[in-house]
């Protein structure tokens, strides 16, 4: 086992490209934005047997004096596998994490995608994720796509609504206007304006990503982040100004981030992660053709002991949805620092 720095170390990025699963959670792009944003400290770890490349697991040091002393693969990134090269090397490899999470005196490791990992029934915390295949042409694309999902995007159209994919700093900002709106109306603070600055920074400046937004005339009223790396691609976060939700310019904020990875070569656009209990997303993601499949996440405790993560934000909600926007962006600044 070898550990890395990919914030400094700039050959990490070339093996991760070598697993064809790899995404942009996986690179060094994504640990410079959860670094600089957070200081958690990166444990990048490349397992090999022999001269045979056996694993690549992405690992960040959260410290808290609330929250405590952990590893995360990774934090705030909705489905982060390790990318195994070797699936006969998964008991070894599960072996020396154990050893390295005591070395460090972890309170628990949580590992999020457990396809190789298999982990024992409840001990983990189920998520959907859900998978469009960007392959097919234009044309085959709408006609998997359910009827209301068309009826919007025509609807949008008609009301003027136009999408434009854009990677400037004035479009972060717009997206982060109305990511502050949405993320108090679902009753939770916004990640602070650094963490926004940093994608830009490093991902978006850098082709690994792209702002879709929607305008009515000059007005931004909807707007999404996607990101890239390879052949696969992640809608990460959407936004939208609720008083014209009935324009449905989310469905083409969508609809145009679709087309522009299929054009530029992309083959799977991961939807991020979805909670059970929220139906009405899952609805969402499935009606745009997708594939679903389980997420797991599961912690590893000192002793190996595995169990599930809890992300019980209920109470946050409560709050959160009731705070003025200012006292939410702060709340966020504040806060964040301790989560993952």
């Amino acid at each position: 086992m070898r550990i890395l720095d990919p914030v400094h170390d700039p050959g990490w990025d070339a093996v991760v490209a070598l697993h064809r699963d790899a995404g942009c959670f996986h690179t060094s792009a994504w640990a410079k934005v959860l670094h600089q944003t957070y200081s958690h400290q990166p444990f990048y770890l490349q397992f090999s047997l022999g001269r045979r490349l056996a694993a690549l697991i992405p690992l960040m040091e959260v410290r808290s004096p609330f929250t405590g002393r952990r590893g995360v693969c990774l934090p705030f990134s909705d489905a982060c596998e390790p990318l195994i090269f070797d699936p006969e090397a998964v008991g070894l490899v599960r072996d020396r994490l154990v050893r390295f999470a005591q070395e460090r005196r972890w309170k628990h490791l949580e590992i999020r995608g457990s396809k190789f990992f298999q982990v024992a029934p409840g001990s983990a915390e189920k998520f959907y994720g859900h998978t469009l295949d960007l392959r097919s042409g234009a044309e085959e694309l709408v006609a998997r796509f359910a009827s209301p999902v068309r009826r919007a995007i025509r609807k949008a159209e008609r009301s003027g609504v136009k999408a434009i994919v854009a990677r400037n700093r004035a479009a972060i900002n717009d997206f982060y206007h109305l990511h502050a709106q949405t993320r108090r109306r679902h009753g939770l603070p916004p990640q602070p304006v650094s963490f926004f600055l940093n994608i830009y920074e490093h991902l978006i400046n850098r082709g690994l990503g792209f702002i879709v937004l929607a305008q009515r005339g000059s007005r931004p009223i909807a707007a999404a982040i996607f990101f890239r790396f390879g052949k696969n691609a992640l809608y990460k976060y959407g936004a939208s100004d609720k008083r014209f939700q009935e324009l449905r310019a989310n469905n083409l904020v969508m609809w145009e981030g679709i087309q522009f990875l299929a054009r530029q070569g992309a083959e799977r656009l991961h939807f991020g992660r979805t909670d059970c209990e929220n139906d009405g997303l899952r609805r969402f993601k499935l009606s745009w053709g997708t594939e679903e499949e389980a997420l797991n996440y599961f912690r590893v405790d000192p002793s190996g002991r595995e169990y599930a993560a809890r992300h019980d934000s209920a109470l946050h909600k409560r709050i959160f949805c009731r705070l003025p926007l200012a006292f939410n962006r702060l709340a966020g600044s504040m806060i964040y620092p301790h989560l993952d």
